[in-house]
């Protein structure tokens, strides 16, 4: 665990300076609902308790142009900054300055910061609906936010039930996650992070985009095109998420390539996390099928 606090602190620092000064890195953690597996899984975002603080060291020169840009408004600086301020630890009050702000200065400068911000303190919060309209309004705004096009992709269908507008969320999610993988490669890196971090924070984010893409395709039924999207992700995430490793094993076992969904299922059993007997579940029902079942050549 301090291990992974480790590496999230490292591309804190990157993310903020790489994603237009977004100051953290943060991928959406869920768990299926226990009980077999089953052809859609739709995992439910969570808490996660080990990402990075959303604060960005003071004299990073991509934070929020506090002291650097002539003031437009000392009222409006002021309420930047306290949001700015605001222990990462109490999201609650973070949350209640940033809905503020918003509804004080609907066309502040800060708005990027605030919105990007907003995006992962509600995920954080298990607020998705609100993650994904203040997230909409920030890839609006930012075009090139590849951090919360990221997170979009990936939450959207994660968090998604049937519904009338599930194929139009879908299509949505769809996009955002293909936008972040095209954009993403494009960035420069700044001069004040290493090449190490800088790396790091682009993989994390590629890794969520195709994590996005690889359930997108498992909902649809498109299982082979779920599989390299999804073994994109565990291979490029610094610390792969063990819901990638289970959608492999869905995606794989659904595509009657047996051996492949036992890999999967039991690399995610052997990570720690909520998930490890359900994947565990999830290896033998496999293996089963690999004695009953012909497997099918990738």
């Amino acid at each position: 665990m301090k291990a992974r606090r480790a590496t999230w602190s490292a591309i804190s620092l990157a993310a903020g300076l790489l994603l237009l000064g977004s100051p953290a890195l943060l991928r959406a953690q869920t768990n299926p609902s226990s009980g077999k597996p089953t052809s859609q899984p739709t995992p439910t975002p969570t808490p996660n308790t080990t990402a990075p603080p959303l604060d960005l060291p003071k004299d990073d020169s991509k934070s929020m142009p506090l002291d650097t840009a002539p003031p437009v408004n000392a009222e409006e600086d002021a309420a930047a900054k306290a949001f700015q301020d605001a222990p990462s630890g109490d999201a609650a009050k973070k949350i209640d300055l940033g809905e503020t702000f918003v509804k004080k200065y609907p066309n502040s400068r800060y708005l990027p910061v605030i919105y990007s911000n907003l995006t992962m303190l509600y995920l954080n919060t298990n607020q998705v609906q609100k993650m994904e309209e203040v997230g909409d309004k920030e890839v609006a705004l930012t075009p090139t936010d590849v951090q919360t096009m990221a997170i979009l992709g990936q939450t959207i269908p994660r968090a998604l039930s049937s519904g009338p507008d599930a194929q139009k969320e879908l299509t949505k999610a769809e996009d955002y996650s293909k936008r972040a993988i095209e954009v993403t490669p494009t960035i420069s890196k700044p001069l004040n992070v290493t090449d190490q971090q800088f790396a790091d924070a682009k993989n994390v984010t590629l890794a969520m985009a195709h994590s996005g893409l690889g359930l997108i395709y498992l909902k649809r039924g498109k299982f082979n095109d779920a599989i390299p999207e999804l073994e994109q992700s565990v291979k490029l995430d610094p610390t792969p998420d063990p819901v990638n490793y289970y959608l492999l094993g869905m995606a794989n076992q659904k595509a009657s390539h047996f051996s492949d969904a036992i890999d999967a299922f039991t690399k995610c059993a052997n990570t720690p996390s909520s998930l490890q007997q359900t994947c565990k579940s999830g290896a033998e029902e496999a293996k089963k099928l690999s004695n009953t079942q012909l497997s099918v050549p990738k």
